[in-house]
């Protein structure tokens, strides 16, 4: 991929530059070489974006829900038989591999159709009244115009499922892509445009970085605008909410995470070795659901380490455009240094470095940080790489409070062979997702997903997220005359 790609603004249907022929530009992490070419939007530009969404609303909303479920289910369709190119953006885009490109491809698939089947059940009900002569009815009506803001560590995944929910229920939608990965962000409204629906139904607004908090701001404060759902940092998801509260908008956040694994003495340790590897280093820990934090049981914390080191030690880290890696590229040479420096103060605070990181570039290998503790950098803050921390605990008492010792709350997971007691765990767990003998990491096009505290709140997936994009409204009908005090 030698020629950079353009990408431009996609508006009503149509695909232009930028007001005033401003562009961006994304660097591959590895190479240094422009990737992408993209629009810089301005506030203009953004106001176009939402104009044209506001103009494809009747039509759109007005759809019969078989229709709108027949063009969900060709975009899956369509999407998936881009698999390869996808794949190919991705990794030039974000350093990710090519695997994890078509993982999110096959997600970002069953995301749609899930959003296809979700058409016939926005859905009400009757409320028995008690006046006599009065039908009462709960009824689900689009929103509106909905923004969805998207970031690049799962582009496709997350970009779709900013748009998918909303257009079932009959909504419009921009697309704010990512600056890291628009020509990712791009493919997924071009593909939504491609299986029929009206022009304006999806938009895409890219911008140039620097621009990103005018443009949000901009969109976000447009009349047209009614829901706005973000996936992102927990920094970034305070200012949206705060704009969508200055408006009166309902936001939809979820934000970082801080995830625990939990492994009780009597766990199957392969089993949460197996878990934990997959948990903290698949997409080089560039999760929001990513294992951060494993908390074991001192009486088989030695036996856990040691397998966790062998296995970290196996998987193989290098330029993910060669295929033969496990894991690829950090979004930057700054994310790998950020490895380096919090195993490094991990270090200087008392921890063993059972597997140090090897980092070359925005490459690192995979880091085990044992005999973590609150005063570490690590222990607190979100790393995003590729780094195991381990916590020994004495009892299951104390693997809940230190699992829940964090201002975040989205995934976490127990192991224990005692089904009930892994469940009391998990009931005591503050996260918006948990699994028993499961990895921290998983997602469903059908369950809902969303977090606590700094996690961010509401929910996507599944019936659960017609709520977040419609408006429930009360409707009587008078079936007879009505009498009223004067």
């Amino acid at each position: 991929m030698n020629t950079p790609i353009l990408v431009g603004l996609r508006v009503g249907g149509k695909v232009r530059p930028a007001s005033d022929g401003t562009w961006a530009e994304r660097l591959n992490p590895i190479s240094g070489e422009i990737v992408t070419r993209s629009a810089a939007a301005t506030l203009a530009d953004a106001d176009a974006a939402a104009d044209a969404a506001e103009a494809a609303f009747n039509v759109w909303s007005e759809m019969g829900p078989s229709a709108r479920r027949g063009i969900l289910n060709k975009a899956a369709d369509l999407l998936q038989a881009k698999a390869d190119r996808v794949a190919e953006i991705v990794t030039a885009e974000t350093g990710a591999t090519l695997g994890w490109g078509q993982f999110n491809v096959m997600l970002a698939a069953n995301m749609l159709r899930e959003a296809a089947a979700l058409t016939t059940h926005v859905v009400g009900e009757v409320i028995p009244s008690d006046k006599p002569g009065v039908l009462a009815m709960a009824i689900r009506r689009p929103a509106g115009v909905v923004l969805g803001i998207a970031p690049w560590n799962a582009p496709v995944i997350l970009g779709v499922r900013a748009l998918a929910t909303p257009l079932a229920c009959g909504n419009t939608v921009i697309l704010k892509a990512s600056e890291v990965c628009p020509a990712t962000h791009s493919l997924i409204v071009e593909t939504l445009e491609e299986s029929g629906g009206p022009a304006g139904f999806v938009n895409l607004v890219t911008n140039d970085a620097a621009a990103a908090p005018r443009i949000v701001e901009r969109l976000i404060e447009h009349r047209a605008v009614r829901r706005v759902n973000f996936t992102g940092s927990t920094k970034v998801g305070r200012r949206i909410g705060e704009l969508c509260g200055l408006h009166l908008k309902p936001a939809l956040l979820e934000l970082g995470g801080k995830a625990p694994l939990v492994v009780l003495e009597d766990a199957n340790v392969d089993d949460a070795v197996n878990a934990a590897v997959f948990g903290a280093y698949a997409n080089q820990g560039q999760i929001c659901m990513s294992t951060e934090r494993i908390i074991v049981d001192r009486k088989i914390a030695d036996i856990f380490v040691e397998k966790l080191a062998s296995r970290a030690r196996s998987l193989s880290a290098g330029d993910p455009r060669s295929g033969q890696s496990i894991l690829g590229s950090l979004v930057s040479t700054d994310a790998a240094e950020r490895v380096r420096y919090l195993t490094g103060d991990a270090a200087a605070h008392g921890a063993t470095i059972v597997v140090a990181p090897e980092i070359n570039g925005s490459i690192s290998t995979a880091a085990v940080v044992d005999r973590v503790i609150p005063k570490m950098k690590l222990y607190g803050e979100e790393s995003f790489g590729p780094i195991a921390a381990v916590i020994r605990v004495d009892g299951d008492d104390e693997a809940v409070r230190i699992a829940n010792d964090t201002e975040y709350g989205l995934s976490a997971s127990v192991f224990s062979q005692n089904v009930n007691r892994a469940l009391d765990v998990a009931m005591r767990v503050n996260s918006g997702m948990c699994h028993i003998n499961g990895a921290t990491v998983a997602d469903e096009a059908q369950m809902p997903f969303g977090g606590t505290k700094a996690s961010g709140f509401g929910r996507f997936g599944g019936k659960a997220a017609i709520a977040e994009f419609t408006d429930l409204r009360w409707i009587t009908i008078a079936t007879k005359p009505q009498h009223y005090p004067f």
